[in-house]
């Protein structure tokens, strides 16, 4: 096995389009983790993916009649890519058989190259099977995206770089997981070099088809998978990569997306560079599995891992979502659901036990007249600290529900909290601006006249120099001079929002 893919990838084709991307030190993950993480840099290629080498290497060996029938391939991402620009220097016709719901960005992306696209089905299954029909109908050469061993051999070129371009001890390489062309290719050439170098093979929690393969001793179909990385949302693993990864992959780790937008984090940190989801899974492995091992008896410090940075093309809208989940992903944030008596007094009394704590978020509607639930969220220095804070605040009276790994509320909850109150009677409702800074808050609290009732506070960080906080309030008519007095020797900025259509329609 082994030294016949050890050939083909020594004698791929893949250098006269793709290039040898480094292999770079990650300072301040390796600093944080104890260990010496490098990254495998494929996001640099000039498709912003590794699936350019396996596609490339494919085509360039067909035979002439072959490659002038021309080739053609389902996908909906970075294998369309590969395949279009290899076909256009190649000088052959390409045709692209995508999803009828594609991004497209992503269908133009794959135009701008070349390829001639045909939209079809709702699914990539759809996509898959009409493009096998158009295959024999035109007498064109299926490039597989995974499993073909051409295109495997392809994708084992990033092991033979990365054995070259450290010579030292290696003691894992973390690949993400997909089809498993990728980590067959890996894993071949490693095993046949460097056998005691581990092959790691990282999948997300919601599309771990290789992992259920692998312990159940046959390939897995999975019912559904999860899209957020979509470049390795695949139901089912290919023949050929799945009788490879037995016999070359040591270990799967899985991950869940809050640990893979915190990947995406780390690598911005480190290189500002912004990887897709499936391009950051295997740094997300890599910190899994120092984690894991800081947990056991054997915690792994000071050894050489190697990530590989697989692709970076990310859909721009999808930022806002990875940087509000990547604070939870690093253990960072913790979310809560606090209920606390609906009296005066009580919000300072909880902002008070809050203390020094930054607080990450802040939701309040007044909705019952004897007790009020606040959905607030807090930094955190490690993933114990949330049980800590649950148990401090219940033992002072509040009764509290740790949401940092509940989905629905991340996802849905923290944004619906608010809505028209039957108690929010003659209230005024106020836009500030607070310095981004621990006690911007207290200060506020500590400046209000205390009969002035706050009916509703809604605050999100957003990482800027200030944060913006909305507040509703219920001050007495005849108190609305002090109220504007206690406005301008605040010195934050205000606007006056009581008449705001959106305010009127929805709170």
């Amino acid at each position: 096995m082994s030294t016949d893919y050890l050939k083909k990838i020594l004698t791929s084709r893949v250098y006269d389009l793709a290039i040898e991307t480094p292999l770079e030190m990650a300072p301040v993950l390796s600093e944080r983790t104890g260990n010496r993480i490098h990254l495998k840099r494929e996001d640099m290629q000039s498709v912003f993916s590794f699936k350019l080498r396996g596609a490339y290497n494919k085509m360039a060996q067909l035979p002439p009649d072959r490659l002038k029938r021309g080739v053609i391939c389902a996908s909906a991402g970075n294998h369309a890519q590969g395949v279009a620009l290899s076909a256009k220097t190649l000088g052959c016709r390409a045709v692209i058989v995508m999803p009828t719901t594609t991004p497209a960005v992503k269908v133009e992306a794959v135009r701008a190259r070349g390829g001639e696209v045909v939209l079809a089905g709702d699914s990539y299954s759809d996509a898959y099977q009409h493009a096998l029909a158009l295959e024999k109908k035109h007498k064109l050469t299926f490039v597989h995206p995974f499993d073909d061993p051409d295109v495997i051999a392809g994708q084992g070129t990033i092991a033979m770089e990365i054995l070259r371009q450290h010579a030292g001890p290696i003691d894992a390489v973390f690949v993400a997981i997909g089809g498993g062309g990728l980590i067959a290719g890996v894993g071949a050439y490693i095993k046949a070099v460097r056998p005691e170098i581990k092959v790691i093979g990282v999948q997300t929690t919601d599309s771990d088809a290789m992992a259920r393969s692998l312990a159940a001793g046959r390939r897995v179909m999975l019912n559904d998978v999860g899209l957020f990385s979509d470049g390795t949302a695949v139901k089912q693993v290919g023949e050929e990569t799945f009788r490879l990864a037995k016999q070359v992959v040591d270990e799967i780790i899985l991950v869940d997306t809050d640990a893979v937008c915190a990947a995406i984090k780390d690598v911005f940190t480190d290189t500002r560079s912004i990887l897709e989801p499936a391009g950051a899974l295997a740094v997300a492995g890599a910190k899994a599995y120092v984690e894991r091992a800081a947990k056991s008896r054997k915690p792994v410090r000071g050894q050489t891992l190697v990530a590989i940075a697989c692709g970076a093309n990310m859909n721009f809208d999808r930022l806002r979502f990875v940087a509000e989940r990547a604070e939870v992903g690093e253990a960072h944030e913790a979310v809560f659901a606090v209920t606390i008596p609906e009296e005066r007094g009580s919000f300072k009394r909880f902002c008070q036990l809050v203390g020094a704590r930054s607080v990450t978020e802040f939701n309040y509607r007044i909705s019952g007249e004897k007790e009020a639930h606040v959905f607030v969220g807090l930094q955190v220095a490690d993933r114990d600290e949330p049980e800590r804070i649950c148990k401090q605040f219940q033992k002072l009276g509040f009764r509290t529900l740790d949401l940092t790994h509940d989905e629905l509320a991340k996802l849905h909850i923290r944004h619906l909290v608010g809505g028209k109150s039957t108690l929010a009677q003659h209230e005024i409702l106020y836009r500030f601006e607070f310095p981004e800074r621990p006690g911007a808050l207290m200060r506020f609290l500590d400046s209000m006249a205390p009969n002035w009732n706050i009916s509703l506070f809604h605050y999100r960080s957003q990482g800027g120099d200030v944060g913006r906080v909305l507040v509703g309030l219920q001050v007495p008519k005849k108190e609305m001079k002090d109220f504007r007095a206690f406005l301008s020797t605040l010195g934050y900025r205000a606007w006056d929002e009581s008449e705001n259509p959106a305010y009127k329609l929805f709170l």
